[in-house]
């Protein structure tokens, strides 16, 4: 039997997608290090009413790392401290019959700044991980936030800090 290049596989895998853990320190005195934000869909928007992190597509031409950085703006108005990398978490769009990989980050921010969201988000809040992992709506965003607070539970990355701290 021949080949036939028409046999392959036309699903394509791009990485197009960053996530963004947005993390703070916790109030002083409270059993965990870390408030996690989370963040409502508005109205008219996809997803209505779903849970998230920030998130966002990758601009062409863009490094994930600078689209980490606009997208935590642009949806909350922040800037991070400290920009980590995390891990990369695939998931399929079967409208463009496309597995996106989404380039996972965590930011550590001041928590008492002001949050300004966009027209995506019309509520946000500072939740416990527990809280947090509860209310948000996609798994891999879960898995994002147990391998941040994984990854900086004792305040940075440690041993591996010069590996997923990003410049």
């Amino acid at each position: 039997m021949a080949f036939d290049e028409r046999d392959l596989n036309t699903t394509r895998i791009e990485v197009r997608v960053v996530d963004v853990v947005v993390l703070a320190p916790a109030p002083a005195g409270g059993a965990d290090r870390w408030q996690v934000l989370t963040m409502r869909r508005a109205a008219g928007t996809r997803c209505t009413g779903a849970w998230e992190i920030v998130h966002g597509r990758i601009e062409t031409g863009e490094r994930p790392k600078d689209a980490a950085r606009r997208e935590l703006h642009e949806e909350t108005g922040l800037a991070p401290a400290r920009l980590y990398s995390i891990t990369v978490n695939p998931f399929y769009l079967h409208p463009y019959d496309s597995v996106q990989l989404a380039v996972v980050f965590a930011a550590v921010v001041d928590g008492g700044a002001p949050i300004v969201t966009g027209v995506e988000h019309d509520l946000w809040e500072w939740l416990s991980p527990a809280e947090a992992l509860d209310r948000l709506a996609w798994p891999r965003e879960h898995q994002a936030l147990q391998y941040a607070l994984h990854l900086l539970r004792h305040g940075d990355a440690g041993a591996v800090e010069d590996v997923l701290l990003v410049p």
